[in-house]
């Protein structure tokens, strides 16, 4: 499989991310899919400290101990909870002194003593973002983690660390039906700020089983497409290519400026049916336009 640099990092990950929210917590499964994406090509796993309070970067250090040479981690930070609570709830603190107590935490949890990225999972511009940065780069400069970056949807938390800080990787929901994304494509490009696009499969609505899914998780409709309107929009996509999730994951992969699509998965057949239909062929720029044409672009509303 085909691997992307990250920013100005000296860190690649290939084109397919295992998103690990959905693992579970059966370890022996979780340990299969692991090894299954790893033998398939796919050398980076996504997680964070929030998922299953913690047992989820539990599970992934276990299954990865004796191979951590081989793997690139990214796990988030930035979501207070506390384990040992009966009633599982958090809030949200990017200070300096959590974001240090809780990477000690990921790197036992992880059984490892350094995460490849290290992502604050949120952000807002009300945010003490200089102690944020700050605390990421000293960080850095100790070793514990070799490069760093948000994972948000807030042009204005994005452009402020696009301004001030070193950030080599922004992750942000971007898909067919999701294109808000591509009004910061070009300045992350020219900051050579990777990436990683996660949902690139809108719930399921952007595979071979888009029309079940719609029923389902687009019942209502999805972003700013009405029920009629989606249905309409992924049969058009449909007509125009033999997988949908190909051209779902091609369409997304076009631009230079995102590093990795980041899928998930709770079964192993789910990771075999998005490798399958993964390609490192590009789209031609006729079939852009065509597909650009089919879907809406929106801006952003909020957060500007």
């Amino acid at each position: 499989m085909k691997k992307r640099q990250v920013g100005k990092s000296n860190i690649y990950v290939s084109e397919l991310t295992l998103g690990c929210m959905s693992l579970g917590t059966d370890k022996n499964k979780a340990k299969s899919m692991i090894d299954l994406a790893l033998d398939y090509g796919i050398n980076h796993l996504d997680t964070a400290d929030l998922y299953d309070y913690g047992e989820n970067e539990k599970i992934i250090g276990e299954a990865i101990k004796h191979k951590r040479d081989e793997i690139i981690i990214t796990t988030k930070v930035g979501n207070h909870f506390d384990r040992t609570k009966k009633r599982k709830d958090w809030f949200w603190d990017p200070s300096r002194t959590y974001i240090e107590s809780a990477l000690e935490e990921s790197l036992k949890r992880l059984q490892t003593d350094y995460i490849d990225i290290y992502l604050l999972h949120g952000g807002t511009i009300e945010d003490p973002i200089d102690e944020v940065i700050e605390t990421m780069e000293n960080m850095k400069r100790k070793g514990y983690i070799r490069t760093y970056g948000i994972s948000s949807i807030r042009p204005n938390v994005i452009k402020e660390y696009m301004r001030k800080s070193n950030i080599d990787v922004v992750m942000m929901q971007y898909n067919l039906l999701d294109r808000r994304p591509e009004e910061l494509l070009h300045d992350l490009y020219e900051k050579k700020i990777s990436i990683f696009a996660r949902g690139p499969l809108a719930k399921g609505m952007l595979t071979e089983k888009a029309l079940l899914y719609v029923n389902d998780k687009g019942s209502d409709g999805y972003l700013e497409y009405e029920r009629e309107e989606l249905i309409k929009t992924i049969e058009q996509l449909t007509s125009i290519t033999n997988s949908l999730t190909k051209l779902a994951f091609q369409y997304v992969l076009h631009h230079q400026v995102v590093a990795s699509v980041v899928f998930g998965a709770s079964t192993n057949d789910q990771i075999i049916e998005n490798i399958t239909n993964y390609s490192n062929e590009p789209l031609d720029n006729d079939l852009i336009e065509r597909v650009k044409e089919m879907t809406k672009y929106f801006p952003y509303r909020m957060h500007r």
